[in-house]
This record gives C-alpha cells, sequence and structure tokens, in this order.
C-alpha cells in the first residue's frame, strides 16, 4: 500500500509550505520518470504529426500561395461571325506567351480558341483570356508547382486539367466560369479522356465532360456543373484510350469522338463517337491503321487520319468521303472548314510527285466535288461570313512575311495579301492557328524566342488602309521595290575581292502580281573557277539557276540557320576548321525581303525574321536602322534602312557579309 506524506517546510519568509509526495510501504519513494518519459514522447509525436498534417493542408496544400487567380465583372461583347475585307492587314493588337518546359513531356505547347467575345490561351504556365477586340486582359488562373495538360469549354463553363510537378497521380479539375472567371469547384484524382498534344483539348458538351479511369477502358461523364459524375460507359471489350496522342480526340456540344486502340482481331485503331449529354454511343467505326489517328471535328463532319487515309464520317458515321496515302496530311492533321455547305480540306494527293499540296471543295449534300486547285501548304484555315481563310507560310519564296489567302468557296476565287508577320513551321511550341470573328482574322505562330524555349506569338488583325500600291504589296507601289542587282556597286565587290562575280538576278511575285524588278541577285564566281557546279544548283520558281536556297527561319532552337555559300575554289589552307590565311571567295547573295508602307512596320517585319531564328545577334557596326547576325556565323546579315528589309548572304571570306551589308546600307541611304 503506497501512503500519502505531508510533510512541513518553512520558507525562507517563516511560512510554512505543505509538500506532497507518495510513498511506498516502509517509506521508500515509487519512480515515476519513466511513465512521464514514455507520456511525453507519445505527446510529442501526437504533436509532430499534426503539425505536419496542418503544414500540408494549409501551407503546401494551401490555395493562397500556390495560386494566382484574377476575375473580371466587366461585360464582354459577342462577336459576329465575319473576317477582315480582301485587302492589306493591320495588327490591332498582339500578345505573346513563352511556352513552359514543364515536367510533362510533349506538353509544352500554346493553344489558342476564339469564343463568347474572349481569346483563351492555355498554356503549361495556366489559362489567360482576354477580351477579343482589344485584347485587354479579362481573367488568369496559374498554381506554382502544377502544369496545365488541358483543357475544355462547354456551354458558359471552362474546365482546366492540372498535374502537381514530379508526381503524375496529382491530378486536379478546376472549373470556372468562362466570362468572369470566378471559380465554380474544384476536383482531385480524375482523369480527363484522350486530352490532345496538339491543341490541349478534350472533348465536352451538353454541360458534361468526358474523364476516364488509370487503365482507360472506361468513360465518364462529370457534371461540368457540379464536378460529380453522371454517367459511365465502358469501352468494347479489348479497347481502351490511345495516351498522349497528337490528337487522339475533338468533340463539339452534340457528340464527342475519341480514338480507340484496341486488342485481338485485326489490331486497327477505332472511331468511337457518343453523345455528352447521356453517354450513348452514336457509332463506332472501325479505321485502316493500329496507329493513333489524329480526329478533328466540324459542325457535322468528323475526320480521321490514322495514316493510311484521311475519312470524313457524317453524324450517322457514315463515310463522307476518304483520301487515300500514307502522307495525305503530312506531318500533322489535314486543315479543313465548313463554309457555304462545302466542306473546304487541303491535303497531299496520292500518287502526285512529293510536295503537291491540293485544296478542294465537297458538297455535304452530294459528296461532289465543285472544285479543286494546287495551292501553297498551308499552315491553318478558318472561315467567317462565308470566306476561307488560308495561312501561307510565306507570301512568295523570295519575300520575308507569310501570306493570307481569302478563297470563296464556291469557286475558289483567291485573293492575297501580306501578313505582318514571318512564319516557320519547323519550331516547336505552338502549331500555327487561325481563327476570324468580329471583323478580325486571329494568327497564332511559333517564335524561337526569348531564346531557348522559344515562345507563341497571337497577333489579331484587321483591315489595313489601302495604299496607291497593290494588296499583293501591302499597298505598297511596285515602284518603290529597288532591283536588288543594283545594291552593290563594282568597287564594293572589289573590296571584297569579288570583282570577277556574275550576278544573277532572280525575280518573284506574291499571288497573281509579278515584281518587274529583281528582288535577289546572286553573285557567282566565273564559271572557270566554279568546281562541282550546274546540275545539281537549286532552281528558284522561274527555271532560274540559284545559289542559295530561301533563308527561311531556322528549325529547332540549336539548329543552324541555313547558309547559301559554298566556297567556289578550295582554300589555300585546307579545309574549314583548320588555321592559316582564308583566301577561297565563294558566293553571295543579296535579298530585298520586304518593303513596308513605313518605317515602323519594317522594323516589326525585322523583328519577327530574328525573332523566328534560333540564334540572332544585333549588330551595332553595320551603319543601318537596324541589323541582325542570324546563324553561329556572321555569313548571314539581316538590316533595315528606313522601309527596306534586305538580307546579305557570304560565308566567304570571313567578314564579307558585313562589309557588304555596310555598302547596302550606304546606297539605300544615299540613293542616287
Amino acid at each position: 500500500m503506497v501512503g500519502v506524506v505531508l510533510q512541513a517546510q518553512y520558507a525562507e519568509g517563516g511560512g510554512a509550505v505543505v509538500v506532497a509526495s507518495r510513498q511506498r510501504p516502509g517509506g521508500r519513494p515509487e519512480s515515476v520518470g519513466g511513465a512521464r518519459v514514455a507520456l511525453g514522447l507519445v505527446s510529442a509525436a501526437v504533436a509532430i504529426a499534426l503539425c505536419a498534417v496542418l503544414v500540408d493542408r494549409f501551407v503546401l496544400g494551401a490555395e493562397w500561395w500556390q495560386v494566382r487567380h484574377t476575375v473580371t465583372a466587366e461585360p464582354v461583347t459577342p462577336l459576329s461571325e465575319t473576317g477582315p475585307p480582301p485587302g492589306p492587314l493591320a495588327v490591332g493588337w498582339e500578345q505573346t506567351t513563352s511556352a513552359h518546359p514543364g515536367s510533362v513531356a510533349g506538353h509544352d505547347g500554346v493553344a489558342y480558341a476564339v469564343a463568347q467575345g474572349q481569346v483563351v490561351t492555355a498554356s503549361g504556365r495556366g489559362l489567360d483570356v482576354r477580351d477579343a477586340r482589344t485584347g485587354a486582359p479579362r481573367w488568369s488562373y496559374r498554381r506554382s508547382g502544377w502544369t496545365l495538360l488541358g483543357w475544355t469549354s462547354t456551354r458558359s463553363r471552362l474546365i482546366a486539367h492540372f498535374q502537381r510537378d514530379g508526381d503524375r497521380t496529382d491530378r486536379l479539375l478546376v472549373a470556372f466560369d468562362a466570362l468572369s472567371g470566378g471559380l465554380l469547384w474544384r476536383r482531385e484524382g480524375e482523369r480527363p479522356a484522350a486530352v490532345s498534344r496538339t491543341t490541349l483539348r478534350w472533348p465536352a458538351g451538353s454541360d458534361v465532360l468526358l474523364a476516364t479511369d488509370e487503365p482507360r477502358r472506361t468513360l465518364f461523364g462529370l457534371s461540368a456543373v457540379t464536378g460529380n459524375r453522371v454517367w459511365r460507359v465502358p469501352l468494347p471489350r479489348g479497347c481502351r484510350l490511345f495516351e498522349g496522342g497528337a490528337r487522339p480526340s475533338d468533340g463539339r456540344e452534340s457528340l464527342a469522338a475519341l480514338a480507340l486502340e484496341c486488342a485481338g482481331g485485326d489490331r486497327d485503331s477505332r472511331l468511337l463517337a457518343v453523345d455528352p449529354a447521356t453517354g450513348a454511343v452514336r457509332w463506332n467505326r472501325a479505321l485502316g491503321s493500329p496507329e493513333s489517328p489524329e480526329v478533328s471535328m466540324l459542325d457535322g463532319v468528323t475526320l480521321a487520319s490514322d495514316g493510311t487515309a484521311l475519312r470524313a464520317f457524317n453524324d450517322r458515321g457514315e463515310h463522307f468521303a476518304v483520301w487515300k496515302g500514307d502522307s495525305v496530311c503530312g506531318d500533322a492533321m489535314c486543315q479543313a472548314v465548313l463554309a457555304a455547305g462545302r466542306l473546304v480540306i487541303v491535303h497531299h494527293p496520292d500518287g502526285e510527285k512529293r510536295g503537291v499540296t491540293r485544296m478542294e471543295a465537297r458538297r455535304l449534300s452530294s459528296g461532289k466535288v465543285d472544285w479543286e486547285r494546287d495551292v501553297p501548304a498551308y499552315a491553318a484555315l478558318a472561315q467567317a461570313g462565308g470566306r476561307v481563310f488560308a495561312l501561307r507560310p510565306r507570301l512568295s519564296e523570295r519575300l520575308l512575311p507569310a501570306g493570307v489567302d481569302i478563297v470563296e468557296p464556291g469557286d475558289g476565287r483567291t485573293t492575297t495579301a501580306p501578313a505582318p508577320f514571318s512564319l516557320n513551321t519547323d519550331l516547336p511550341g505552338a502549331r500555327p492557328w487561325l481563327a476570324a470573328a468580329g471583323g478580325l482574322l486571329y494568327a497564332a505562330v511559333p517564335q524561337a524566342a526569348p531564346r531557348p524555349d522559344g515562345a507563341a506569338r497571337l497577333v489579331a488583325l484587321r483591315g489595313g488602309l489601302t495604299g496607291a500600291g497593290p494588296a499583293e504589296l501591302g499597298g505598297v507601289p511596285v515602284a518603290d521595290w529597288p532591283d536588288a542587282c543594283s545594291l552593290l556597286e563594282k568597287a564594293d565587290l572589289a573590296a571584297a575581292h569579288m570583282a570577277g562575280h556574275v550576278a544573277e538576278p532572280v525575280r518573284a511575285g506574291a499571288g497573281t502580281l509579278r515584281l518587274p524588278r529583281a528582288v535577289s541577285c546572286t553573285y557567282k564566281p566565273p564559271k572557270k573557277e566554279r568546281k562541282g557546279k550546274g546540275k545539281d544548283e537549286p532552281k528558284d520558281p522561274e527555271g532560274n539557276r540559284r545559289e542559295s536556297p530561301e533563308p527561311a527561319p531556322s528549325g529547332s532552337p540549336g539548329s543552324v540557320s541555313p547558309t547559301v555559300s559554298v566556297s567556289a575554289t578550295p582554300s589555300a589552307s585546307g579545309p574549314a576548321g583548320t588555321t592559316g590565311p582564308d583566301t577561297a571567295v565563294g558566293s553571295i547573295s543579296v535579298s530585298v525581303r520586304w518593303v513596308a508602307r513605313t518605317d515602323h512596320a519594317a522594323s516589326r517585319m525585322l523583328d519577327a525574321l530574328q525573332a523566328t531564328q534560333a540564334q540572332a545577334r544585333k549588330r551595332r557596326d553595320i551603319r543601318a536602322d537596324e541589323a541582325y547576325e542570324i546563324g553561329p556565323t556572321a555569313g548571314m546579315i539581316a538590316l533595315r534602312v528606313r522601309r527596306y528589309v534586305v538580307v546579305v548572304e557570304a560565308e566567304r571570306p570571313a567578314g564579307a557579309a558585313a562589309r557588304l551589308a555596310r555598302s547596302i546600307a550606304y546606297r539605300l541611304n544615299n540613293p542616287s
């Protein structure tokens, strides 16, 4: 038995303090230190665990520091279904979005859409929504430490799909009011069905968005209003959704189409069409290849390209048309729009020589082809107001700007105008994109700058002022274009050790217009000095031999910009890279790439050129208004003097391009 003993102790002030202590029988005190230590350790562990949970929930997982979310209460004006009229184009507003090299490979692109008077920009960084007329910001949403992998919209709601960097299992759907950006709901763990790497979109319609499970063998419908599941449909036995395809699905409000990867039998992929509202299967069709097809959906027509053919289906799943060929669409989905009751489509016809591109218009009612003709390799199509707008990578092979063709769907008549930007379809990131609404034409093109990750540039184009010259030249009179062969004189060539070079002019045109003066001039050594030249030299569109290929924008970052000169005579010091004086003299090229209406417009065009180059450095010693050195060496100089943009290419002797560029700048500043 343990007793309690009261002991009286006297404090310093003389008062008595009573102390109680526990003792065992016989007066021995009880040991309580071990129990107290154990209890303390347990309490500390519980406190640490609780703190960890609270930190994870209210700090690491908190929205207040991860999210940057802006909203708006400003109304927006709907856009009419019209584009700009034929004629010159001018920049209304523009926006540049940097690429986001996130942790998920293949999801570093930038995608756009125009709807409800707004332009939506989706990238790995998040969403940015702007007024489609003015470009003014409306609302945006970003999450630090997360990457946006996809987005979709239905009616008045927009939903974004985020994945935490470094953890593929941590997924989040966030729903917004499409006009204000107000947050509607968040749902963790759901997996969107067949997100496209090209458009970053997945199907949704009738206020329902499509999701799937981890094995990708079941479809779910999620309410865009609440985020809850409203229906469940298992996929056909042995089939599952493709994962990571360039464009494995598409949809509109009343129908969604998804590509299926199927095992057994012929193993060909299939195309499944479902009603987003109920999940009911509308039709299920076999394609011709096991590869992941690219799917595009228009109003009443579904297109699927699987590497063996391009197939068009109507809403009942019946074949509308088939274009056979393993390269009928090239490396991307065929561009197509619906206009005036016709399917207008661009493809590479099977059996034709490589590089041939054809546009055709096919009636929806009968399937009859109304017209077809060979066209440039259009990078994007759009339609509005009964017209088709087509983005061509180059206005002309020898000229700098991209071009916009306005096509009449009834007969294929075309008018052409220059676009105030340059386009390189080989750059990674954003695919070229086009949309027309509200009297504006929206174009998105990839850029190499800011390097090394690149960006996408969105430009809203309106009808420009007509000038004294033709629309194909942006209103600039033909007489304002100088002769490229007159920009260098004999003394300039002699100073560069090229006195004996022979000038070969090359002319060009834009649309149906032909420029009377040479836009490019290639200076070649005398024939007796040329070795290995002749039949293998490239030719321009007129059949004239030319030394330089079109100095198109360079490829992906890190690639070498094309240069033109090939040494005509062996170097006295041997192969390139050895020591000793460089006495070889090669061919040179001088090209008038553009003549703008104003100095400012010319400056924008030169900036567009350098922005599409993997390597570009400013040169301040050329005595031009602006100048850039293009590529890894000093063999290409692009310069602007007032309204003129000129490119000089000369690889040898070293420094020749810069010397000749100074001479050209002097001639343009001091016309005779």
